[in-house]
């Protein structure tokens, strides 16, 4: 097989796989049958498709495909007789029973994933893996833990919901707000991963970024009047809006070199509506606006300068300002820390980013590398590149740290 027909299929197994496993996940009632049948229909593409031809409906192929395998691994293992019962939906023309409120495999995939039950992390962490395909090492490195413990996590949950029965259902409505907060992570967790991989050969992976506003959207029809949905809907918008202006080549372009011609007016004019909505219910309301609302309104301001000149980084660090009152983590310091550097320079945020427990971080590490440089610390600057460089996997943006690495002056 030749390396552009692996890719090519690689790349639709990506794009599919949530797809495949949610289905099968309904179909069966097992997290392990539908993940183990998942990547079994993967090396049967891989043997047949490069002669066969790649199929009109490849991600029909691949359903079909590991519904069979599932049903021959149920029958080979003489599971009890409700397994078996379960091998026989995909014979049965009759309709299946409501499964929820919206018939979507993949969002009740992300509920049964969220269910109480499970600990928060272990929650986002199972969703990653079955939803968005990512590895447990990609999972791990986004929680900042070690790739055995994160194994553990995902292993446990698996085991959970299936010795619990948990169902493979979006929740009754009154129900949905219990675990509001845990999809609404996940979902932002494989935006994330799309818009910045860690690793592999794409820098974006489009795929993970369009099943999330996907699902956003579904979430905003669920819940219409939720600030946070909203808020997450456009931050999500006003992120992708900038993407096809985010690669240059093979590197990584930065928020303040970016083309903003190239920006998508459409996903901005989409997202600056939502904030206003946001806004306008936390003043009728007289509520404090929650983290999803607050990136979306940081976002917002960036979006709406046509320079980078232009952005308000005062309005940004108070926000930055409300948003660390809510969610007061490392990563919301460093990153009010950077914006802090544009108001009262880049000594004053290093003294901030230098007192973070984030060294396991690359973005930390490129930072300080960047407040260095401006501070004309090279030596300094290029240690911290070098850390940098070390800590991430995405090939754009080890891209554009070395170049900054290597034009330090006195290089």
């Amino acid at each position: 097989m030749t390396t552009t027909a692996r890719a090519q299929i690689d790349r639709i197994y990506r794009e599919e796989y949530g797809r495949v496993v949610a289905s099968l996940a309904r179909r069966f009632g097992d997290l392990d049958i539908a993940e183990d049948a998942a990547g079994e229909a993967l090396l049967i593409a891989v043997e047949r498709w490069p002669v066969d031809g790649i199929p009109p409906n490849p991600g029909g192929w691949l359903t079909t495909t590991a519904s069979n395998r599932a049903i021959d691994r149920i029958r080979r293992e003489s599971l009890r007789d409700t397994k078996h019962q379960a091998a026989m939906i995909i014979d049965d023309p009759t309709p299946h029973e409501p499964t929820g409120l919206v018939e979507d495999d993949r969002l009740r995939l992300v509920f049964t994933c969220c269910h109480p039950a499970l600990n928060p992390e272990a929650r986002v962490a199972l969703t990653l893996r079955l939803l968005g395909g990512l590895t447990v090492e990609e999972i791990a490195r986004a929680f900042l833990v070690a790739e055995t413990t994160m194994g553990q996590r995902i292993t446990r949950a698996k085991a959970k919901i299936k010795a619990a029965r948990i169902p493979f259902r979006v929740p009754d409505h009154d129900d949905v707000t219990d675990r509001l907060a845990g999809v609404l992570t996940v979902i932002y967790l494989v935006f994330n991963e799309g818009y910045l991989a860690g690793a592999g050969d794409d820098p974006i992976r489009s795929d993970l970024t369009a099943e999330a506003i996907r699902l956003g959207r579904i979430m905003r029809q669920l819940l219409p009047d939720d600030g946070e949905v909203a808020g997450l809907l456009a931050l999500m918008l006003l992120t992708e809006a900038r993407s096809a202006a985010r690669v240059r080549g093979c590197e990584l372009v930065t928020l303040d070199q970016q083309d903003r011609g190239g920006w998508d007016r459409a996903l901005i004019t989409e997202g600056h509506a939502l904030v206003r909505e946001c806004l306008a219910r936390v003043a009728a309301q007289h509520t404090r606006p929650g983290q999803y609302q607050l990136l979306a309104a940081i976002n917002a301001v960036h979006t709406d300068a046509r320079d980078a000149r232009d952005t308000e980084w005062s309005q940004v660090v108070a926000l930055y300002d409300q948003l660390y009152a809510v969610a007061p983590t490392p990563i919301v310091a460093l990153n009010r820390a950077v914006a802090l550097a544009e108001l009262d320079g880049p000594e004053v945020a290093l003294s901030i980013i230098d007192g973070l427990a984030l060294d396991r971080y690359h973005a930390w590490h490129a930072a300080r590398a960047d407040l260095l440089r401006r501070l004309g610390r090279s030596a300094e600057a290029r240690s911290a590149y070098d850390a940098a460089i070390a800590a991430t996997q995405n090939s754009a943006e080890r891209a554009y740290l070395t170049r900054r690495r290597d034009h330090l002056v006195g290089n």
